[in-house]
């Protein structure tokens, strides 16, 4: 299967948390993993917090950093998606960003996998609630 993750799940590959070994199950899949570019900036935006707060140290920020960038997920600019992404996030009243993944799921029809509770909340009872698929509940939710 195809799936759209963000960077809420390719932060628990590298870091053990909450979580954690339900996002390694994932890549180590033989599913498909698909993101908008726009991971990057975000994982490192996550990482940079992480490593401010002590809670990983420089080695591992630059580890996280460089892996990201070895192919997986397979990324797809974020502009192709820039202008579904905001008709999404005017329809759910939900930050761009997060829209911006929803409507790469959408276009690749392959569902987004999070661990964004308030991305899923935002979905849950509208046209979009079929793409969004909590980390916790695995992909055959």
């Amino acid at each position: 299967m195809r799936f759209v993750v963000d960077a809420s799940v390719v932060v628990k590959w590298f870091v053990a948390e909450d979580l954690h070994e339900q996002a390694r199950d994932l890549l180590r899949s033989d599913d498909t993993l698909l993101a908008p570019d726009l991971i990057i900036l975000e994982i490192t935006n996550t990482i940079w917090k992480k490593t401010m707060r002590g809670e990983i140290d420089r080695p591992q920020a630059a580890i996280i950093a460089a892996a990201i960038l070895q192919g997986e997920p397979q990324l797809y600019p974020s502009t192709e998606f820039s202008e579904r992404a905001l008709e999404m996030a005017l329809s759910l009243n939900h930050p761009i960003y997060d829209c911006v993944y929803l409507a790469c799921a959408e276009h690749f029809d392959a569902p987004l996998i999070t661990a964004d509770q308030r991305l899923c909340k935002a979905a849950a009872n509208t046209e979009f609630e079929g793409l969004v698929r909590h980390l916790r509940d695995g992909r055959d939710a």
